[in-house]
């Protein structure tokens, strides 16, 4: 399987993102912190999508990525909140996996909330 030169492209971009923000974090916990918060990864896919879809779709199909993720990071929140306090009871991993399923349980109960109210998710 070859990878196109977008395709490249976008896996180079990604990288240099991530590690962006990693090295920033070793300089400033607060700015790195900031600069991990933003929305970097969604803002990159949406320019992706939009690129890589045919144009009579995909102002639809961007507007519609952008409003599941808003859905979608919600019930991330939590685990940023409780990881420092799961980290010193479980450890770095442990605190990993409790933040994962919680999260997944939150985005189970996320959907079946939304659901009630006739969204999609």
């Amino acid at each position: 399987m070859g990878f196109s030169s977008f395709t490249l492209l976008k896996f180079l971009l990604s990288a240099v993102l991530i590690t962006g923000v990693t090295e920033m974090v070793k300089r400033s916990d607060k700015l790195g912190a900031l600069l991990a918060s933003l929305p970097f990864v969604t803002v990159i896919s949406m320019i992706w999508i939009y690129h890589e879809t045919p144009a009579e779709t995909r102002i639809a199909k961007v507007s519609t990525h952008a409003q599941l993720v808003f859905w979608y990071v919600l019930p991330t929140l939590p685990m940023f909140l409780l990881f420092p306090w799961l980290a010193r009871q479980l450890g770095f991993y442990g605190a990993l996996g409790a933040g994962a399923g919680l999260t997944l349980v939150l985005f189970a109960l996320t959907r079946w909330i939304m659901g009630r109210y006739g969204v999609t998710l």
